[in-house]
């Protein structure tokens, strides 16, 4: 289940409340993202506290872009959340598909590319793995909670990404737009193929998708308002043509029916992604979820 990170007038109490709801129920992982040039919570502070709201789910970051930040800083933080959480920490990272999140922090938006993904983050490995990066007394800490550091997954939709990623990941952070589940299949296929020409372990393999519950109208209507919130960068016009078969709206046995087409072609695992911060959302998925075992 995903933060409710980039829905309007978030306070502590919400998303404490959130967490916690996430972390007692039937759910394996809890996910945020990230943005820059939105008023969503910084996701490398909330890592912190939700280490702290929680206590045995594990916690996801899907995605952070690594060129918005400086690698060194971004290991040393993500290291410490790894510590605060006893190690249930993974890290998504992706490319970021937004110029202006760059231009905000004053990155080079010619480094939004697999290349510069890759070279930020053979810095943090470098990090976790306690070499000395600069010439200092003692290396950048402090060690993450797993010796090398927190498993990582790519996220993409692409498959030249995937197979580029195998170097380095352990996994896949998709996403879905249209729920096609055998193109996503395909990917995942991709996936397998790549880990294995790398003499790699199978990869974890995730998806995401947005979601609202409720008779099927206002279900629809709450998926597109919240994607004209959050596409602020697409012109309104664009957002609204695919806003009718973008993400899922419906009732709790459509949502058990679409999960189950999704583990049917070998889904480790879905990061839903509310379109509401209302907590009865969250509770009605947690019904579902922990009917399906």
């Amino acid at each position: 289940m995903t933060m409710p990170v980039m829905e309007p007038d978030l306070d502590a109490a919400t998303l404490r409340s959130w967490a916690r709801a996430i972390d007692d129920g039937p759910f394996s992982s809890l996910c945020w993202g990230e943005r820059i040039a939105f008023d969503n919570p910084d996701s490398l502070t909330l890592l912190g506290a939700l280490a702290a709201w929680t206590d045995r789910v594990q916690l996801v970051t899907t995605v952070i872009v690594p060129q918005l930040h400086d690698p060194v800083l971004c290991a040393k933080a993500l290291a410490t959340g790894d510590m605060l959480s006893g190690g249930r920490l993974t890290v998504g990272f992706g490319i970021g598909g937004r110029h202006e999140d760059y231009r905000a922090v004053g990155a080079d938006t010619m480094t939004q590319s697999i290349a510069g993904m890759a070279e930020r983050v053979a810095i943090m490995r470098r990090v976790w793995a306690g070499e000395k990066v600069t010439e200092s007394v003692l290396p950048v800490g402090p060690p993450p909670a797993r010796a090398g550091g927190p498993p990582l997954l790519v996220g993409t939709i692409g498959a030249k990404t995937v197979r580029r990623a195998a170097a380095w990941a352990d996994g896949l952070a998709g996403t879905t737009m249209d729920l096609d589940v055998a193109k996503q299949g395909e990917l995942f296929d991709v996936a397998r193929q790549a880990w294995a020409q790398a003499g790699k372990p199978a990869p974890h393999l995730a998806t995401s998708f947005w979601f609202a519950l409720g008779p099927a109208e206002a279900a629809r209507d709450q998926v597109r308002r919240h994607l004209l919130r959050y596409m602020n960068w697409i012109p309104a016009e664009f957002v609204e043509a695919v806003a009718p078969k973008t993400g899922w709206a419906g009732d709790e046995d459509a949502l058990a029916a679409v999960l189950r087409e999704f583990a049917a072609i070998g889904t480790d695992e879905i990061h839903l992604i509310p379109t509401s911060a209302d907590l009865d959302q969250l509770r009605r998925v947690a019904d579902v979820v922990a009917d399906l075992g």
